[in-house]
C-alpha cells in the first residue's frame, strides 16, 4: 500500500467526478475491502451477486465487472479514478487499457499520457504530477525493456487497440503483441501475463459484452 493513500472521497473531490462516477468507485472500494479475491470464480461470483444482485457470473475467465455508465457520463475519468484508486490503496502498479479502435486509442494516449492536454485525466492528482505515468502504446516501445519504470516514474499504462490487433490476426500475421521482442526475450503478451499485478481496463466494454456480468450505475 502506498504511504499517500487517496481515499474515495479524496479522489472523488480531486477529480471532480459526477455522482455516477463516485458511485462505481465506492462500489469498487466495497468489493477490494470486503471480498477475497483468491477465493474461487465460482465463490467470487456468489458473494458479489449477494451484495449487488444484478450481477450475474464473469465473462471472462478472471475476474471481470462491468461498470455500466450513460454515454457521456465519463468512463475515461472513470478509469482514471480507478487507476488511481487501485494504485494508492493497493500498490497495483501495472494496467493494460484496450481501446475498440484508432480514434478512441489515439484519445487515451492524449488523456492518459499528455499532461498538457485539456483533458488530462490526472491534472488534479500530485502523486501523478511529481511522478507521472509510464505509457506504453502497441506503438512507441519496442526497442526498451519493459521492465518496472523509473524512479521519476509511478505506475505502467499500457494502451493497445484491439482493432489493430484484429486486422493483424485476420491479415494471417502473429499479432505484434505475441511476436518476440529481443530486449524482452519473449513476447510483449507474455511478459504481461507473466505480471502479478495487472488489471485490465476494457473502454467500450458493453459493445462486446453478452453475458451480465455487469454494475449498472
Amino acid at each position: 500500500m502506498r504511504n499517500n493513500t487517496y481515499t474515495v472521497d479524496i479522489i472523488h473531490n480531486h477529480m471532480d467526478l459526477r455522482l455516477p462516477q463516485y458511485k462505481a468507485l465506492q462500489i469498487l472500494n466495497d468489493l477490494m475491502n470486503s471480498i477475497n479475491f483468491q477465493l474461487s470464480d465460482e465463490e467470487l461470483q456468489k458473494m458479489i451477486n449477494n451484495k449487488y444482485p444484478i450481477f450475474r457470473e464473469f465473462e471472462r475467465s478472471f475476474p471481470s465487472l462491468t461498470f455500466a455508465l450513460a454515454t457521456g457520463v465519463g468512463k475515461t475519468m472513470l478509469m482514471g479514478a480507478f487507476i488511481t484508486y487501485l494504485y494508492t490503496n493497493h500498490g497495483i502498479e501495472n494496467f493494460f487499457i484496450v481501446a475498440p479502435n484508432l480514434t478512441i486509442y489515439n484519445k487515451l494516449i492524449n488523456d492518459f499520457g499528455s499532461p498538457t492536454f485539456r483533458k488530462y485525466v490526472f491534472k488534479r492528482l500530485n502523486i501523478f504530477l511529481q511522478k507521472p505515468p509510464r505509457i506504453i502504446t502497441g506503438d512507441n516501445d519496442k526497442d526498451r525493456p519493459a521492465s518496472s519504470q523509473s524512479l521519476d516514474q509511478s505506475i505502467s499504462i499500457n494502451i493497445f487497440n484491439i482493432g489493430k490487433i484484429n486486422a493483424e490476426v485476420r491479415g494471417g500475421k502473429e499479432p505484434q503483441v505475441k511476436r518476440p521482442w529481443e530486449v524482452l526475450g519473449q513476447s510483449y503478451f507474455d511478459y504481461l501475463v507473466s505480471l502479478p499485478d495487472l488489471v485490465v481496463l476494457m473502454d467500450e466494454m458493453h459493445l462486446s459484452s453478452k453475458k451480465s456480468a455487469t454494475i449498472i450505475i
